[in-house]
């Protein structure tokens, strides 16, 4: 870092810059590379080459971790069938995965995510998607799966079990940490929901039992990795759809999460399954979902239901900051932001508010040198994202996801040079 680069940096993005401890691990810096579904994945459902390049240009890149998306624990924790499951045989990659994020001395974490009865897998190995309760799947319809089958003790010891097996395969392939999603829609987010938790036992109802076997897969895993293995929550705030998570329920779950030893939560929001937009803000990912969906049927009915389905989110800076400031106040674990911090602003007043880490997605797509760019420009920086969100669909391309614009290129001012 040059004089000039120093004189440009706020206190908020030195703070940024700086390193901060997560559990057992010490991050160069508090930024992380956010899950965003990579889609570059063999005929075996295993990481590519490719996947392992774009996280190592990432770390490259001098981001503090990065995370590899959605790691299904079981076969039928995938959405789609074509998609990562972590399994014994798949270790080797996993561990040269590791391996060349550590040569850049960044740290690697991975997100591990349950579909549940947001399926469209055609090769389940149960008879049903399992979820919190027996529904109704709209996403499913066109490939056959129409109902959810509501989880037993047994199904739920079964899917308890498939997490921890993930965890403990991840970490002796060399992860330094975990993320689990419960949110966006996916199974434990399933069982937040009032919208998809409709039990009548111990675990529906008030947000408590809402939460009770969330926590249950939180407690086995934790068991599983030890008490200074790094496990992070990605949780959904609120998901703006009638019946489902309020702000409330949000800020509930995030303080029950921090008493059960979390060691720190990514404040999202939305859900995959019947809001997606709000995740995003900006540009629909309609149109580019569309050109992926390969059944004309479900074609159809998306763009029948897109005035309800892919509501419009105008982006703006910060756009779940509110939100979020509202989780620092009452929990004590570390706060991961994500949500429309793309200028060198935002992510000062992010960093100024008392938030620990920021994860970033899409501005890292566009600039995987983001860290090193702000080291240089400090608030001079410009990174380009414009929320087109053309990226997104992109996870079922062959190529993966990535930036449609031009490459980066430096902001043109005399400070900046």
């Amino acid at each position: 870092m040059n004089k000039n680069s120093r004189e440009i940096l706020s206190n908020g993005l030195t703070k940024l810059l700086s390193p901060a401890k997560l559990n057992g691990i010490t991050l160069p810096n508090r930024v992380i590379k956010a899950a965003t579904f990579e889609g570059m994945l063999d005929d075996n459902h295993n990481i590519t080459d490719q996947c392992i390049e774009f996280h190592e240009n990432m770390a490259k890149g001098g981001v503090g971790m990065t995370t590899l998306a959605y790691c299904a624990p079981e076969p039928d924790g995938r959405m789609i069938d074509s998609y990562l499951y972590i399994r014994e045989e798949i270790k080797p990659q996993l561990q040269k995965l590791a391996e060349k994020v550590h040569q850049q001395g960044v740290f690697l974490s991975g997100q591990i995510a349950h579909c549940g009865g947001f399926s469209r897998n055609k090769k389940l190995q149960r008879k049903r998607p399992v979820a919190p309760s027996t529904q109704f799947l709209m996403t499913g319809l066109p490939y056959g799966i129409y109902f959810s089958q509501k989880m037993d003790r047994k199904r739920m010891d079964e899917v308890t079990d498939s997490f921890v097996q993930t965890a403990k395969i991840m970490k002796e392939s060399g992860f330094d940490a975990l993320e689990i999603h419960f949110g966006h829609g996916y199974l434990l987010s399933q069982f937040i929901s009032p919208l998809t938790n409709k039990r009548k036992d111990e675990y529906g109802g008030s947000i408590e039992n809402r939460m009770r076997y969330p926590l249950e897969v939180l407690h086995a895993i934790r068991q599983e990795v030890g008490s200074n293995f790094p496990i992070l929550a990605k949780i959904s705030l609120f998901d703006d759809v009638k019946g489902g998570i309020s702000l409330e329920d949000g800020i509930k779950s995030a303080e029950l999460l921090d008493k059960a030893g979390i060691d720190g939560i990514i404040l999202s929001a939305g859900t995959s399954s019947q809001n997606p937009m709000l995740l995003f803000h900006g540009d629909s990912i309609l149109p580019g979902l569309l050109t992926y969906e390969k059944s004309p049927l479900l074609r159809l009915g998306m763009k029948m239901i897109s005035k309800r389905f892919f509501r419009n989110y105008p982006y703006k800076e910060l756009y779940l900051f509110e939100a979020a400031k509202k989780v620092r106040e009452v929990v004590h674990c570390n706060l991961i932001y994500i949500g429309g911090a793309m200028t060198p602003e935002s992510l000062a007043i992010v960093m100024d508010a008392g938030f620990d880490f920021v994860q970033s997605g899409r501005p890292l797509i566009r600039d995987s040198q983001l860290v090193h760019h702000l080291k240089e420009y400090g608030m001079n920086y410009v990174n380009g994202c414009d929320a087109c969100n053309q990226c997104a669909p992109m996870m079922s391309d062959p190529n993966g996801i990535r930036c449609v614009k031009e490459k980066w290129e430096a902001p043109h001012s005399s400070t900046a040079s």
